[in-house]
């Protein structure tokens, strides 16, 4: 049982990398062979446009035909059993290098014909997990769930409807005196990081263990 999960953060021990974290010891405590890749230590674009992946009877039909880096994560990603994608909310939507990633990943499984049809090579597990800045009456306020949404619709018609998950408040600096960042007071961040953090990094571990489930039972259909 293998389990990827994808950071779009740029950074490695922040709060998404952590969070990610946890949800891959859980799934590593169900069994499965779970790991992190971190798109930002990537070099890559978003989808081009070339319609290499549409092309009737072409080389690259159902699949990305660009070579970068992202080309042997896609490869793997089809061969995965469940797949996590992890990243902070900027300006209300996940990062560009996530979204690169997805415009590259989701792409070429989208048929264009009458029915709408997807080719993905199996029915993923998924997952989403979000940080943001932001509390969670603002999340709700700036539409936050409603955006993030419509990815998430995508991925469900692709591949399996992702469990997502919301980490709000998050603590961005180590000292916020040397920030303008009067917005924000530095004794709630900090409080919110000792006592909510680690319940909110307990519930990814639990949905790593969920995932593997899932990823189990739709195994067992496809053997049927």
């Amino acid at each position: 049982m293998k389990i990827i999960a994808v950071n779009g953060s740029p950074r490695k021990k922040g709060n998404t990398a952590a969070v990610l974290e946890h949800f891959l010891n859980g799934a590593r405590d169900a069994g499965a062979d779970a790991r992190l890749v971190h798109l930002y230590d990537l070099r890559f674009t978003g989808c081009r446009s070339c319609f290499a992946c549409k092309l009737r009877d072409g080389a690259s039909y159902g699949r990305c035909a660009v070579r970068d880096d992202l080309s042997p994560l896609l490869e793997e990603l089809a061969g995965a059993d469940g797949v996590v994608l992890g990243s902070p909310v900027y300006f209300g939507n996940v990062t560009g290098e996530m979204r690169s990633f997805q415009e590259r990943w989701l792409f070429p499984y989208c048929v264009y014909d009458k029915e709408d049809s997807t080719i993905a090579p199996r029915r993923l597990a998924t997952a989403c997990l979000y940080t943001m800045n932001v509390n969670e009456e603002a999340m709700i306020q700036y539409g936050y769930q409603q955006t993030l949404a419509v990815m998430e619709n995508f991925i469900a018609h692709i591949f399996s409807k992702p469990e997502a998950y919301f980490v709000t408040d998050t603590c961005q600096f180590d000292d916020y005196g040397k920030y303008v960042a009067t917005r924000f007071s530095e004794t709630e961040k900090r409080r919110r990081r000792e006592t909510v953090f680690p319940l909110e990094c307990r519930h990814a571990s639990e949905m790593g263990r969920r995932i593997v489930e899932r990823a189990e039972r739709q195994a067992e259909r496809e053997r049927r």
